[in-house]
């Protein structure tokens, strides 16, 4: 190959990225990908509908089982086909190849792209309320902007370096939440008032929004399932990807926990009501305000081991969808120095880029949450036509609970996606457009492919 030319060509279908993932850092990369912008910025949007702290905290413990169900539903799919691309490869092989391209294509615009708009608008916004940023529209875009850029050019250079960086973001961000849950509940301005029979937190509310308030929860708990987009680079696979993913999921699912009784500690919930920066609220009330700004300043820092999460895995499904010829051929480049699909994660970041300088961010999490809500639901069902199908199949790993913990997870999905659709139809309704979407751009991109191969040769 000249030594100017900077990308391999498209691989063949058998072609692999390099196993040099460990549990540690696929435990990481779990544990990054959902502590993001959704316990950081949700419970105050999930008490404006829900209007109680009980109904908003069960939200939060059903989400958190919903989860592991997911994860423990995944790790046997997972184990039995490691390669890179997550979902998309268990739809192709359960369904083919039209749902796997759709999930794939959903991936790209709310899987992967949005979430990084989001927590990139959310780290900005708690730069706003640590006093770094100046309050306008100009300043939280563009520095979510170039937090973004930042990120990418990390993970372009090569996956080493990309792990690195995963690593220590990961453990500088539960450092420093468990520090503030530990230094809070130990010596914070609380007070555990909210727990006794009148209080406020105990408040009827809106039971009729806890479908809604559970979407909101289920897009911070997005994430369980980020082993599997990097299965092909995980070492052992079939004894690592289980515990990483069951791993993550329950470490996140304390956390969340813990994160929110310190806020309904901190502060009663009509204070929090409303509010994306609930944190920066509750510190206010624990350790005042010079201490809330510097404690604002720390979880814009903890958002960034999400966004790098976000960052490192999106990329690996498109590469997937490239080497079947199901998208964009240059998908599937890989570097040839730092050996990563280099153009597969700098259109992420153009299409991020895109979605931060529109839409509200209440907009995106809808969105967000109910686009998310389709394809886990299908790759579980797969699990079940697997077993139906395919029993004599080697399988590394067995769900445990079978098929009540798949059954759990699909039940509680389907009620929470159809809830959110009677709740808010619109951002629903987009989210389902931009599925439906994918229809004819599959169809271009089978034409495309037909067309390349019948050119004569030469």
């Amino acid at each position: 190959m000249p030594e100017h030319q900077p990308f391999i060509p498209v691989p063949p279908v058998g072609a692999t990225l390099p196993r040099r993932l460990g549990l540690g850092t696929a435990t990481s990369v779990v544990v990054a990908n959902m502590i993001g912008a959704g316990i950081f910025t949700t419970t105050g949007l999930m008490l404006a509908r829900a209007e109680s702290g009980w109904l908003v905290l069960l939200a939060w413990l059903l989400g958190g089982m919903v989860a592991v169900c997911g994860a423990l539903s995944y790790a046997e799919l997972a184990t039995m086909m490691p390669h890179a691309g997550g979902e998309y490869v268990y739809l192709r092989e359960i369904y083919g190849p039209l749902p796997a391209f759709l999930t794939g294509w959903t991936s790209f615009f709310v899987g992967f792209s949005a979430p990084v708009a989001a927590s990139a608008v959310g780290c900005a916004k708690y730069l706003t309320a640590a006093g770094v940023l100046p309050d306008t529209w100009l300043a939280e875009k563009s520095t979510a902007a170039c937090i973004v850029l930042a990120l990418t050019a990390v993970h372009y250079c090569g996956l080493r370096l990309g792990a690195q960086v995963q690593n220590l973001l990961t453990g500088l961000k539960l450092l420093l939440l468990f520090g503030l849950i530990a230094v809070g509940f130990a010596i914070g301005r609380g007070s555990w008032d909210f727990l006794s029979a009148g209080s406020s937190f105990w408040d009827a509310g809106r039971p009729s929004q806890l479908g809604v308030t559970l979407l909101f929860a289920m897009f911070a708990y997005s994430g369980w399932n980020a082993a599997g987009y990097i299965a092909e680079e995980i070492e052992d696979p079939a004894r690592n990807l289980p515990r990483s993913l069951l791993l993550g999921t329950l470490i996140v699912t304390l956390t969340y926990l813990l994160i929110n009784l310190l806020l309904f500690f901190a502060a009663l919930p009509s204070q929090l009501r409303g509010i994306e920066a609930v944190c920066e609220v509750a510190a206010v009330q624990l350790f005042g305000p010079d201490a809330a700004a510097r404690i604002s300043l720390l979880i814009s820092l903890a958002l960034l081991s999400s966004l790098s999460a976000y960052v490192l895995i999106g990329p690996r499904v498109y590469y997937a969808m490239a080497k079947d010829r199901l998208f964009f051929r240059f998908a599937a480049r890989v570097h040839s120095r730092f050996q990563t699909p280099g153009l597969s994660i700098l259109a992420q970041c153009a299409c991020s880029l895109v979605m931060i300088l529109s839409g509200t961010f209440e907009q995106l999490l809808i969105y967000i949450g109910f686009a998310l809500g389709i394809f886990p639901l299908m790759a579980v069902a797969g699990l079940l036509v697997l077993r139906h199908r395919e029993p004599q199949r080697e399988r590394p790993y067995r769900v445990w609970g079978y098929p009540l913990v798949p059954l759990f997870f699909l039940v509680v999905m389907i009620a929470v996606l159809a809830v959110g659709f009677v709740n808010r139809p619109k951002p629903s309704l987009i989210a389902l457009a931009t599925v439906a979407a994918g229809m004819p751009a599959y169809w271009l991109m089978k034409w495309m492919a037909a067309r390349r191969e019948s050119r004569p040769r030469g």
